[in-house]
């Protein structure tokens, strides 16, 4: 009986680990959310995200493409590029600029989504993203329909 007493911890607190284990973001895990009370202020890494994250994200990874390539169609009907950053890897040319638009769009939701369970315990800021991606298709299409 006194063997099923005996205290199996190590004295290495799980929790304290500050990196994200890959493993469990390929096959997944089972960390969705913060359990604890005194873990709500403290960075967390979640291994499994809210479902309604997904149609967010493709939305917005979808309507930076849709930016990119109405840009470069503006672009070549005698529009310019007011970002500097864009505008540089324009001059570079067509594939470049999309490339670059892509990846740094992916990598700056994919941070969102690892904060999403620490700083930004909301969606807010994904509909924030999204309607200002909306709103700059939008005048990009205006752009077209009206002075091209």
């Amino acid at each position: 009986m006194k063997h099923f007493l005996a205290e199996k911890r190590t004295g290495i607190d799980r929790r304290k680990k500050r990196s994200v284990d890959i493993r469990l973001l390929i096959i997944g895990g089972r960390r969705e959310k913060v359990r604890r009370k005194e873990d709500m202020n403290k960075a967390f890494y979640a291994d499994r995200y809210r479902p309604s994250l997904f149609g967010p994200i493709v939305i917005i990874i979808f309507l930076s493409v849709i930016d990119a390539l109405l840009t470069l169609f503006l672009i070549g009907h005698g529009a310019f590029e007011i970002n500097p950053i864009m505008a540089y890897y324009l001059k570079i040319g067509p594939y470049t600029f999309f490339t670059v638009k892509y990846t740094l769009t992916s990598i700056g939701v994919v941070i969102f989504l690892i904060l999403s369970n620490n700083y930004l315990r909301t969606t807010r800021i994904y509909y924030t993203i999204l309607t200002a991606f909306i709103t700059v298709v939008a005048w990009e299409f205006y752009l077209i329909f009206s002075v091209i």
